[in-house]
């Protein structure tokens, strides 16, 4: 009965989206329309119903239904409680009503609380909105129902893919999925300020908040995901230039660009054509990354391998969203004003260099990931990554960090090298003083020298804003900049240290073997078995000790699950503050001896480190601008009301 309800309230929501939908556009025209009024209701209704249906499927996992196609599929009895929940989503079927679930709740939310824009353009909005989610609607309705029931119902479920029973599963997909949508609500004021001619500063307030939130969750998801596939994979990289790892950088790239386009709009009313065209680009990001990771046409431990007729119906929403988009954006464009001017020695001139910095790396991501599918439909196989990627890329990065450690001292219309020349000298030549001692200290590699340089740089720059500020008056904005800068530093510093420091070692080992990996000492004592709720393992047990220290134990795993069949390898993980010793257990040879690899990665953890302080960062800034705009709306009420008061007393 639960799934029948989750699936009546699927339905339903499709239903209201077409109401939305008619309402919006109807209502964007200058006479408007009658359904005008059901606009905004039917946006919050449709919210509630897809909350519904999305909790109906959550608890279909939680009892282990196994009428229900998708958890006999996905779910097994034995699992613990915390997978059977996630698996709820880590599914094909599952995750597109999620992601229809957190489109409902956004456009929901900016039905409930947005009132600042034109009745035109707030329509206009809401039913760009609902164009988006009635082509997710037919997706899921037509061609990946959730609640499909299966007959005759079996014994016990095939169980989740092994490597997504992980506490990871539980986050990162979540995570990056609000990011995702976070990112059609951009998509959708775009096009609402497209249709009503309506690019103004005001718009862009408006929109900024969503895009902030949305930058956010990708930042998290990303870093969350990264993190994961690092511990769960077992091959000891935190990047890999994946496919699906790409599609989910790209709208993050195009999200940061975005970002600080739609904040020049709103603070000076500069950037309006960047502003709507990064808009339409980042959603179309997103739809890629959506279309990638459902069609079929890669392979990949991250993708979800569907049928290609489910990847046709998305690349077909992809063309008509996108494609429908950027017609529109050329035939408006030319109406769109220039806004006001600025030099390029500016705040805005180093914010329009390094968009253009962030969209030259995104189209360096795409080219490359795209590419190895375009020659394999000639048959014609062909592998792009780190050779292609780091390089290439490092053309636009490294300058893009420069401007970003100097762009912020800068002010907005135009400004002169003299007023922050001195702050620039100490920035470059404690940049420089880093490279010659890391130079004279040890030999790496060009890319990681520079990285290790230029991080200490920006750390120092990140916070030179707030040179001559009353610290405890600076607007949490002004904080939020600085510490999602000094994120990027702390984890560029990350990045460069472990490409240049980290040791491997790859050896056959018995019970009593002694292995050295840089200032570590490793004993193994024994291989024993060990059992799981859902899980066999062969478990290494290692005394690990840094330097001659305080001895710790390490405990590595081959895991094999019996529902469904597949092996993963559990990683021992020993962190200290400027590092980690990795241990990853792999089989018995036929000496009896096992295979460990061990790394020592210096300050690698730095690199999550730093990916959490730019969502922080991003979070003040977030914070700081809701606390200003309740602060702003509280005092036009108070104005209101005076003049009201002020109008009746002179009235009587």
């Amino acid at each position: 009965m639960i799934a029948e309800i989750g699936l009546a309230a699927l339905w339903l929501g499709a239903a209201l989206a077409v109401l939305q939908l008619l309402g919006g556009f109807l209502g964007a025209r200058e006479q408007g329309s009658e359904l005008t009024p059901l606009v905004r209701p039917a946006a919050m209704l449709q919210a509630l119903l897809c909350a519904v249906s999305f909790g109906a499927l959550v608890y279909a996992f939680a009892v282990t239904d196994l009428s229900v196609e998708l958890v006999a599929t996905h779910s097994h009895s034995m699992k613990p409680l915390a997978f059977k929940l996630s698996g709820a989503w880590a599914n094909h079927e599952g995750s597109m009503l999620l992601w229809i679930t957190v489109m409902a709740l956004a456009g929901g939310l900016i039905a409930l609380i947005e009132h600042r824009l034109p009745s035109r353009m707030m329509m206009a909005t809401l039913g760009a909105q609902a164009f988006v989610a009635v082509g997710f609607y037919l997706f899921i309705l037509l061609s990946s129902n959730p609640f499909k029931r299966l007959s005759p119902v079996p014994a016990d479920g095939n169980g989740l893919n092994p490597l997504l029973q992980d506490m990871g599963v539980s986050f990162h997909p979540p995570t990056l999925y609000i990011g995702y949508v976070g990112l059609s609500v951009a998509f959708s004021f775009a096009v609402g300020a497209l249709l009503t001619r309506n690019v103004t500063p005001e718009f862009a307030r408006v929109m900024r908040p969503w895009v902030l939130g949305s930058w956010i969750f990708l930042t998290i998801g990303i870093a969350a995901g990264s993190y994961w596939a690092y511990y769960e994979l077992g091959w000891g990289g935190w990047w890999f230039w994946d496919p699906v790892e790409n599609a989910s950088l790209m709208p993050w790239l195009a999200a940061t660009a975005l970002l600080h386009s739609a904040s020049v709009l709103a603070a000076r009313d500069a950037l309006r054509t960047w502003t709507i065209m990064l808009g339409v680009i980042a959603f179309s990001m997103s739809m890629l990354g959506t279309f990638l990771v459902r069609s079929g046409i890669l392979t990949s431990v991250h993708a979800f391998a569907v049928d290609p007729e489910r990847g046709s119906f998305i690349l077909i929403l992809l063309a008509l969203y996108i494609g429908g988009a950027l017609v529109l954006f050329a035939l408006r464009a030319s109406t769109i004003a220039e806004g006001e001017r600025f030099a390029l020695f500016s705040r805005e001139g180093a914010l329009v260099v390094n968009n253009v910095a962030l969209s030259s790396i995104l189209g360096i991501v795409l080219l490359g990931t795209l590419y190895p599918l375009l020659t394999e439909a000639f048959d014609v196989r062909v592998s792009v990554g780190p050779p292609y990627f780091n390089p290439v890329s490092a053309i636009f990065f490294l300058p893009m960090l420069a401007i970003l450690a100097v762009g912020p001292l800068l002010r907005w219309r135009t400004d002169s090298f003299r007023r922050i020349r001195l702050p620039v000298i100490i920035i470059a030549v404690v940049t420089i003083a880093v490279l010659a001692l890391v130079l004279a200290l040890t030999e790496i590699g060009i890319l990681p020298l520079l990285g290790l340089a230029m991080s200490v740089g920006i750390a120092i720059a990140s916070f030179m804003p707030l040179r001559g500020r009353n610290i405890l008056r600076t607007p949490l904005p002004i904080w939020g900049m600085c510490v999602a800068h000094f994120g990027v530093a702390v984890a560029l510093f990350g990045v460069a240290a472990d490409t240049a420091f980290q040791q491997e070692r790859l050896v056959a080992a018995s019970p009593g073997d002694v292995i050295e990996i840089g200032p570590w000492e490793a004993r193994m004592t024994s291989v024993s078995p060990v059992a799981g709720p859902n899980w066999t393992a062969m478990q290494g047990d290692l005394l690990v000790s840094y330097e001659g220290g305080p001895v710790r134990d390490a405990h590595p795993q081959a895991r094999s699950f019996w529902a469904p069949q597949g092996e993963t390898s559990e990683v021992a993980l020993l962190t200290r503050w400027n590092g980690q010793l990795y241990v990853a257990l792999g089989n018995m040879a036929d000496d009896g001896r096992w295979q460990l690899r061990l790394w020592w990665k210096p300050f690698v953890t730095y690199i999550w480190y730093g990916g959490l302080l730019i969502a922080f960062g991003g979070m003040l800034a977030l914070l700081g601008r809701v606390i200003g705009d309740v602060r702003r709306r509280s005092a036009e009420l108070r104005e209101d009301r005076r003049r009201a008061d002020e109008a009746e007393l002179a009235a009587s």
